[in-house]
């Protein structure tokens, strides 16, 4: 038997342990073996998607979008960061996700017989309707027939030019133009601004951008509803497809989902064609003179100063002597006992008045339990602002009581109604309540939140047709925009 020396053993005990340990830091790469399993080992999860209300966008400083939010709960469950890619325009998404150039295309795609035969889909979140959309004031059609002689425009890739295509065998005059320059957003501003006829819609989008483009208007349904879903290749592999599917199973059973849609939709029709414009006018006449009052104290308690503003809006309609018949006075409608609270001397002084809002708003956001997260930790505190906090205690117990989460809003704002019901109140610590008034209250804030944001931040829609060299800046539709206003 050779003897080595004791020296050269030592060297060759280190060399397989680094060896050894080489070979484990690659042993992950070596095991992912399918999809899934390759995300995971890359952290990343690649999505496809575009800038739209409906599916991803950036909101008060932060991105949004009810695709967004799921495409995080989703890269969340797989423990990695999902990376989100915005190509030109819709074509281009479902050509990639067929190419498998993307992990997921979550970009609110209708899912139709011909895309199913490029692409896979995940079970359905969601569902809309083909709408033709045209401007209030001019003629309205009611059905196809009536669409001969118009100009038509439809966006290039979308299930619309699909639509149109199939009904162009009945009605051989209907003609339309594709554009391959604009989302259906930006033609929906060119209807409004009275550049185009009609064009056609999601009934999704066209519940959100109606209420940034209030002459914006339905005509007819040109379809039945039919269901969103996210696109994945056409893959044998079927590991991320099963996690997907499995994640979808989940949030239907637990809610999560039916929250998303009632954080993102439930709010968007809330105010109808006058109290939009109202608000768009008050903003111009009134607002001017408090802004600096609400951006200040915003400031000083933490809030975003439109939300702050979308309160006294609410309130007082911005009217630093607003009074009502039980005695709450001025922009933010303090009570007497709750100015005596905050050491308020003056409550039509609109400093004061804005200032003891903010920190009284502070003060119920702050009360509620640290389980509730946002954002029905600010749907709830607002709620106790109109009705007091006692009666949102007693809505979350019934809702507990009765099988919901008390932590949600979504499941909140259904028990706040049974407060004024003896049958319900007489059974809570703090008794009758007229409940649908609060829930009404948080809507509308929500609503006018919505709008101050869109008002007050660069217009994309706009800003996306104007680079269109077709749409002139300097026409006369564009310079006296009912959106404006």
């Amino acid at each position: 038997m050779i003897k080595l020396p004791r020296l050269i053993i030592s060297f060759l005990v280190a060399f397989l342990l680094v060896a050894c340990s080489k070979e484990d830091s690659v042993l992950p790469a070596l095991q992912a073996t399918n999809q899934l399993e390759k995300i995971k080992s890359a952290g990343v999860l690649k999505v496809l998607t575009r800038i739209d209300p409906t599916t991803y966008y950036k909101n008060a400083d932060v991105y949004t979008g009810l695709e967004h939010d799921l495409v995080e709960l989703f890269a969340k469950q797989l423990g990695v960061k999902a990376e989100f890619i915005i190509p030109d325009n819709f074509g281009t998404i479902l050509n990639d996700i067929a190419a498998n150039k993307a992990d997921i295309a979550a970009a609110g795609i209708t899912v139709t017989q011909q895309r199913a035969q490029k692409m896979r889909f995940s079970p359905s979140y969601y569902q809309a309707t083909e709408q033709v959309i045209y401007r209030s004031g001019n003629p309205r059609p009611k059905n196809v027939s009536q669409l001969t002689d118009s100009i038509i425009e439809i966006t290039e890739g979308t299930s619309h030019v699909d639509t149109l295509t199939v009904l162009k065998k009945k009605f051989s005059t209907l003609n339309w133009t594709v554009n391959s320059e604009l989302d259906t957003n930006g033609l929906m501003y060119l209807v409004n601004e009275g550049l185009i006829d009609y064009t056609v819609a999601d009934s999704n989008q066209a519940l959100l951008i109606r209420r940034f483009y209030p002459e914006l208007n339905i005509a007819f349904d040109l379809t039945k509803p039919r269901q969103l879903a996210w696109a994945m290749s056409p893959s044998a592999d079927n590991s991320l497809f099963n996690e997907v599917t499995h994640f979808f199973e989940r949030i239907k059973k637990d809610k999560t989902l039916a929250q998303l849609i009632e954080k993102h939709y439930s709010h968007a029709d809330t105010l109808n064609y006058v109290d939009n414009c109202t608000f768009r006018q008050h903003r111009k006449s009134r607002l001017p003179l408090y802004q600096k009052h609400f951006a200040a104290a915003a400031k000083q308690y933490q809030i975003d100063w439109r939300l702050l503003a979308a309160i006294g809006y609410q309130e007082s309609h911005w009217q630093d002597n607003a009074i009502s018949p039980t005695g709450v006075e001025g922009i933010m409608m303090l009570t007497n006992d709750t100015a005596e609270l905050l050491k308020i001397k003056n409550r039509k002084d609109p400093i004061q008045s804005i200032e003891g809002g903010a920190r009284y708003f502070q003060q119920r956001i702050k009360l509620l339990d640290d389980t509730i997260h946002e954002p029905d930790r600010t749907w709830l505190a607002l709620a106790s602002y109109n009705v007091g906090m006692g009666h949102i205690y007693d809505a979350q117990l019934l809702t507990k009581q009765q099988g919901g989460d008390p932590n949600k809003w979504l499941d909140v704002k259904q028990r706040l109604p049974l407060l004024a019901d003896e049958k319900w109140h007489s059974k809570t610590k703090y008794g009758f309540a007229r409940g649908n008034e609060p829930v009404q209250y948080v809507e509308n804030i929500r609503g006018y939140y919505d709008l101050l944001v869109w008002l007050t931040e660069e217009n994309q829609i706009k800003k996306q047709v104007m680079e269109v060299k077709t749409y002139a800046p300097n026409s006369a539709a564009a310079n006296n925009s009912p959106s404006t206003l």
